[in-house]
């Protein structure tokens, strides 16, 4: 078991695995489990450092609290197992953490707001109206269906000379309020013609594949 858990530290953080010192807001750490369970799933290990170095949980009111985030400060209520990995006289929380089953989940914020967050390599971003909807029409198993017209030969002419675009590009290059020039980048990422490039800055979306256009 030791072995397992230093193998998964040398690892690092990344998509679906992240470290906590500790846990001292449920709110936060409900965060971590919303996004794993809107990306791929993954584990959390509570009472490892940042540099990988193992810590141990201070109290065993950190188990508490985990089971505290999923059931007051997420929704829907997130599947997760716990086990506990000692190792030199320290425990380590390992949360493995299930990836939803076609459900959009939320964590409540300080200022009783749910937001939706997502998995991106070792961060944890919010989720916008575009990646929302994506999900939602992904769930529906419908595909997707674009008539092109002026706009959107516009968007394609734009993707083309520079290889990605911004929300407000495609407003302004497509004529369109904000609303439809939503459910134009919706309709080219369900069709793979661009894929969501996302950052703490905000996202840009490009080309998926450029021999195919």
């Amino acid at each position: 078991m030791e072995n397992y858990l230093r193998r998964l530290i040398e690892e690092g953080e990344n998509q679906k695995l992240d470290f906590k010192y500790c846990v001292s807001d449920s709110r936060k750490i409900a965060r971590t489990l919303v996004a794993f369970a809107n990306t791929d799933g993954g584990k959390l290990l509570i009472g490892v450092r940042d540099n990988g170095s193992i810590a141990g949980i201070r109290t065993e009111e950190e188990f508490y609290m985990v089971e505290t985030a999923v059931h007051l400060f997420c929704r829907p209520v997130i599947g997760f197992n716990i086990k506990q990995h000692i190792t030199g006289g320290k425990t380590v929380l390992e949360v493995d953490v299930m990836k939803g089953d076609e459900k959009i989940f939320q964590a409540r914020d300080e200022n009783d707001r749910w937001i939706t967050y997502f998995r991106h390599k070792d961060q944890n971003l919010v989720a916008n109206r575009i990646l929302k909807q994506v999900w939602k029409r992904e769930s529906y198993k419908n595909g997707a269906h674009i008539k092109f017209g002026k706009s959107e030969n516009a968007v394609m002419d734009h993707l083309k000379k520079n290889g990605s675009i911004t929300l407000s590009q495609c407003r302004r290059i497509a004529g369109l309020a904000s609303r439809k020039a939503e459910t134009l980048l919706v309709n080219l990422i369900l069709l793979k013609v661009i894929k969501i490039i996302p950052s703490e800055k905000g996202f840009v979306y490009e080309l998926e594949r450029s021999g195919d256009i």
